[in-house]
């Protein structure tokens, strides 16, 4: 398998079994900035909306709203599980001017200029390219329409996120990362380098810094089971998962940590 399909498998295998703590009340900031992007589009009913890595519908599902029954939203995830949750909760909305597809962002097979908006929120780093995933999703929006892409700003999730590296580190070696694929882009001006690279100008970029509430340190628990860090859990037997959910919990409690850090990055280019 080449790069973009590696990339592809672990992340469609990662989400599919972060599904079951995904839409965790404690999660719920997926949901926010999901909604918060799309009411930074300003779309308008009747508008043609694809939303890419789109989980369980936390931009998809405002966006059908907005549309109204004369729009139309396509929203597409390599992870199955994650779009069945986005489905259901489609139905109970009673949304029907929205489809889901379990498919790769890269082979969609829509024609140029497809949709008045596309959207991409905290999944553009998956793509080993990010540039390459950028044009193609730039190619299927229209003129006169927008591409928005939200990812996540600096220092995600800490203190808690390093302590998790720190457990892991202690226990698997080999699993330690030192560094997340959004790194490159975590502030306006890589992000904007991005698009540049992409041949493409954002004229609309917004940081807002923000952070998270925890009621206890079992609150990050459930985020870290119900996100990307899923991936590297599921590396774990038995014994080491728990040796590491302790000393993460353990260093939370120690420190006091009552929030974590959540900064965004928003971007939004309009094909002129």
């Amino acid at each position: 398998m080449n790069g973009h399909e590696i990339a592809k498998a672990k992340a469609a295998a990662t989400y599919n079994t972060a599904a079951d703590y995904f839409d965790h009340p404690v999660s719920s900031f997926w949901h926010c900035f999901g909604r918060q992007t799309i009411e930074r589009m300003a779309l308008r009913p009747g508008d043609s909306v694809l939303d890419v890595c789109s989980g369980s519908g936390g931009s998809a599902l405002p966006a059908a709203e907005q549309v109204g029954s004369q729009g139309k939203v396509i929203a597409a995830d390599l992870a199955e599980r994650l779009i069945a949750l986005a489905k259901a909760k489609a139905e109970v909305k009673k949304l029907d001017n929205i489809e889901f597809r379990v498919a790769d962002m890269l082979d969609l097979g829509y024609p140029d200029g497809s949709f008045d908006a596309v959207v991409c929120v905290f999944g553009i780093f998956f793509v080993p390219d990010m540039a390459d995933a950028v044009k193609e999703l730039w190619r299927m929006v229209k003129p006169g329409g927008r591409l928005a892409i939200t990812t996540w700003g600096p220092d995600l999730f800490e203190p808690a996120n390093s302590a998790f590296w720190d457990a892991i580190g202690s226990a698997r070696p080999d699993l330690q990362r030192s560094f997340n694929p959004w790194d490159r882009i975590s502030k306006p001006a890589g992000l904007r380098e991005l698009f540049a690279e992409a041949g493409i100008y954002a004229d609309d970029i917004l940081a807002e810094s923000g952070m998270h509430a925890l009621n206890s340190p079992n609150d990050w628990w459930a985020i870290a089971m119900g996100s990307g860090y899923r991936g590297t859990l599921a590396q774990l037997d038995v014994e080491t998962f728990e040796r590491v959910r302790n000393a993460n919990l353990s260093c939370l409690h120690r420190e006091q940590v009552t929030s974590i850090n959540t900064n965004v990055v928003y971007a939004i280019a309009t094909k002129r």
